[in-house]
């Protein structure tokens, strides 16, 4: 067990080559690589989303059904160590159903999931999309911009950029090496959608730093027209802030073979804390 970087607190984490360590019946420890980025003692949005995209999938699976919406909203710190997510039914049905993750944190919901599964049939006679493909991965250069952005979960991610890239809007391609839950294979959306809460630090408006402003958000809305492959997560991502504090980051998600849906994320915009 290590202790969490940066932090003079006891917050004891788990590790291993993974996100999370799972303690069994719904239980988890957060690893250094789930650590987020605006305090060192709470978890990732990222990550987390992960986790309860993770649970969302093993809670009563049918194979006749697909997650197609992902809406989560931020209730509070989520605090790095042990957790619990909680999964129940909202709305069964025979071709659409709603369920709901919860991850509570030190007694208090941190986080609520909630995902719209509907039935899947053969539509590829109609099937179009009118987002257009950008450039593959691996045909771009590495990219050191993230390097600003402190915490565990930013510095073992694998970036890539296209040219054109500037504050407020880019494209940026992410990987990263770990799985899920240590000992639990990570599907591909899972692994995916553990990414995509990366799209709000990508391409700010302003560069993060004491001196500067802060911009988290406080929800994270992911609609996919097809369920992702993979391994990379393209961020086509764009972020606008209004005159009265509020911003939004919205991004187009791609993976390998195009684009599979969009994000979008309502930010408080605020100067940082003075310390001292």
């Amino acid at each position: 067990m290590t202790q969490a970087p940066g932090t003079g607190n006891e917050t004891r984490l788990a590790e291993g080559d993974f996100f999370y360590e799972s303690l069994g019946g719904g239980r988890y420890r957060s690893t250094v690589h789930a650590q987020g980025a605006w305090n060192a003692h709470e978890q990732h949005m990222a990550p987390a989303t992960g986790i309860l995209a993770h649970e969302l999938e093993r809670f009563r699976p049918r194979e006749d059904l697909r997650m197609a919406r992902v809406s989560l909203d931020i209730l509070g710190i989520i605090h790095a160590g042990e957790f619990e997510v909680r999964t129940s039914m909202l709305r069964p049905g025979r071709t659409i159903e709603l369920v709901q993750a919860e991850m509570v944190c030190q007694g208090r919901t941190a986080v609520i999931a909630r995902a719209w599964r509907l039935k899947t049939q053969d539509s590829s006679s109609v099937a179009a999309a009118e987002d257009h493909h950008v450039a593959h991965p691996e045909s771009l250069p590495p990219w050191d911009g993230m390097s600003p952005w402190p915490g565990g979960y930013i510095a073992q991610l694998d970036f890539r950029v296209e040219p054109g890239h500037r504050p407020g809007r880019g494209v940026v391609w992410l990987r990263s090496p770990h799985g899920m839950v240590g000992g639990v294979p990570t599907p591909d959306l899972v692994r995916l959608l553990g990414l995509v809460d990366t799209a709000n630090g990508v391409a700010p408006r302003v560069e993060p730093g004491p001196a500067s402003w802060m911009f988290p958000n406080v929800d994270l809305q992911i609609h996919m027209h097809r369920r992702p492959v993979g391994e990379w997560l393209g961020l086509q991502a764009q972020q606008t802030y209004g005159t009265d504090g509020i911003g939004l980051t919205s991004a187009v998600l791609h993976d390998v073979e195009g684009p599979f849906g969009r994000s979008e994320q309502i930010l408080t915009v605020r100067p940082m804390p003075t310390r001292g």
